[in-house]
């Protein structure tokens, strides 16, 4: 009987998964309007666009334990990738918070090859059927044109605050890695690339899943946001 070894994940993949099991336990915890979750997003969000070490007090909330321990087979991560990796965690999860601020579904989401949910298609859903948005593209490329990691984090909030308002989802765990990637030699050139993909693989046929998205008609986007934690 042959024995299927699973991959050892890479750092850049224990970082998206553990992103996503850390968003996706908050997410579950907001929009069942548990106490503890909903003052965790009130918190994560006023560090969106900051540094990690502009808000300690989101240390408790940004943990990087589990990738102090090493996986079956796996290297333990140097004290770069450690750091690497709390850099992305923190932007993808105070981003995420600024995101889900006021929103009664999730606005974390898997990418699929059937829901594209990277950051180049989410920008791609905002734009009219048929039609590139070109303010909203130079966004885009804005963003991937960042010189650091703070750059990038305001810029992403301005994306992030745009897709909060259209009600589009993102898949933040991918983003996270994507961070992480980033801020390695030569990194920025690789994720600017799937972004680019990501945009591209936005199809018209999308457009049938783009009206999930959209927010009520009956629901003006002029109205000021009531957050239960508003802060």
């Amino acid at each position: 009987m042959t024995t299927v070894t699973a991959p050892v994940p890479n750092p850049r993949e224990q970082v998206a998964r553990l992103t996503g099991r850390r968003i996706g336990s908050l997410q579950q915890g907001y929009l069942t309007d548990d106490a503890k979750a909903v003052a965790a997003l009130a918190r994560l969000r006023r560090g969106a666009g900051r540094s990690a070490g502009q808000v300690p007090d989101l240390w408790d909330l940004v943990d990087t334990g589990p990738l102090h321990e090493t996986p079956d087979r796996a290297r333990p991560l140097s004290e770069s990738e450690l750091i690497r990796a709390e850099d992305a965690m923190h932007v993808a999860l105070t981003l995420w918070a600024l995101h889900q601020q006021s929103r009664r579904t999730g606005m974390h989401k898997p990418d699929s090859r059937d829901d594209r949910r990277g950051l180049g298609a989410a920008v791609r859903r905002m734009m009219k059927h048929g039609e590139i948005d070109e303010a909203l593209r130079k966004r885009l490329v804005r963003a991937g044109t960042a010189t650091d990691l703070t750059m990038l984090a305001q810029r992403l909030r301005d994306i992030v605050t745009l897709l909060r308002r259209e009600d589009i989802a993102l898949d933040y765990a991918l983003l996270a890695g994507q961070l992480y990637t980033w801020q390695r030699h030569g990194g920025a050139d690789i994720v600017r690339s799937e972004w680019g993909r990501s945009f591209h693989a936005w199809h018209e046929k999308d457009q049938r899943q783009a009206a999930d998205d959209a927010p009520p008609a009956a629901v003006s986007t002029n109205t000021p946001d009531m957050d239960k934690d508003a802060s």
